[in-house]
C-alpha cells in the first residue's frame, strides 16, 4: 500500500499546493512568505488524503 500511497502523493501535492498557492495569491497575499506556506499546507494535507485514497483504492481490488 506504501508504493500505491506514495504515487497519489506526488500527484496529491502537487494539485494541493497549487490550488493553495492560486487561493493565497487571489485573496491578495502575494509575498513570498505567504506562498511558501500555501504550498507546505498543501504537501502536508496531501499525507493523509494519499493514505485514505491509497486505501480506498485497496479495499476496491
Amino acid at each position: 500500500m506504501l508504493r500505491i500511497a506514495s504515487l497519489i502523493y506526488t500527484i496529491a501535492s502537487s494539485t494541493l499546493m497549487g490550488i493553495f498557492i492560486v487561493i493565497a495569491l487571489a485573496s491578495g497575499y502575494d509575498t513570498l512568505r505567504y506562498v511558501v506556506i500555501a504550498a507546505v499546507a498543501g504537501a502536508i494535507l496531501a499525507l493523509p488524503a494519499s493514505y485514505y485514497i491509497a486505501r480506498a483504492i485497496k479495499e476496491m481490488g
